[in-house]
């Protein structure tokens, strides 16, 4: 049976300017190597410098692997709920989203399911069946493909939240619905380096 793994990490801590600190170096190089074991066939990222930066910082751990950018990684809302499905603590967040943007970030969603919610074609988009893919990207993505993955309504992606360089790992099966193997790991990160870019109401 033919599997796709996929390795979703959020970038590392990053400044207001979106810029990568050493914290968040510190992080993508830790991620790279807890990576180092995996026979890793890619790493994808997202166009933005924070997951740029972390992509190849922890790349270095994961010689010969092509690191690229993929577009559809890009950070973004991908779903924009009608009022009757926005929790009250999120209902402020959506205020001036108009129907051009939601669109757009509706297109891109569907996008980042088209390239990377399956098993792989053979040679598509440098990809081979059975790959092990890591992709950098942004906490909306990877909820976006979460909750994808759980055939779960549009909306359950609010909420669903990851820690910089977390680790969600997703594999994809021939036939047989997707797996969560984990989400939202910081296994590989020590306390001081855990849980940043988190929302602090809601960590353990």
């Amino acid at each position: 049976m033919t599997t796709r793994h996929l390795y979703l990490t959020r970038h590392g801590a990053a400044d207001a300017f979106g810029e990568l600190t050493d914290a968040g170096r510190r992080q993508a190089g830790l991620l790279g190597e807890r990576l180092a074991g995996v026979p890793v066939d890619a790493v994808w990222h997202s166009p933005l410098p924070r997951a740029a930066a972390s992509a190849h910082e922890l790349a270095r751990h994961l010689p010969d692997v092509p690191v690229a950018e993929a577009a559809e990684l890009v950070d973004h809302v991908p779903y924009v709920p009608s009022a009757a499905e926005t929790p009250p603590s999120w209902a402020g967040f959506f205020d001036g989203y108009d129907d051009t943007e939601a669109a757009s970030g509706r297109r891109l969603a569907e996008a980042l399911i088209a390239r990377f919610a399956k098993v792989s074609d053979p040679g598509t988009q440098g990809t081979r069946p059975g790959a092990h893919e890591v992709l950098v990207t942004h906490a909306y993505p990877i909820a976006w493909l979460v909750r994808h993955a759980l055939d779960a309504p549009p909306s359950r992606w609010l909420g669903l939240n990851s820690a910089n360089t977390a680790l969600t790992v997703i594999e994809y099966r021939d036939g047989l619905p997707p797996t969560i193997v984990m989400f939202n790991d910081m296994s590989h990160l020590p306390p001081d380096l855990r849980w940043t870019g988190f929302p602090a109401g809601i960590r353990p």
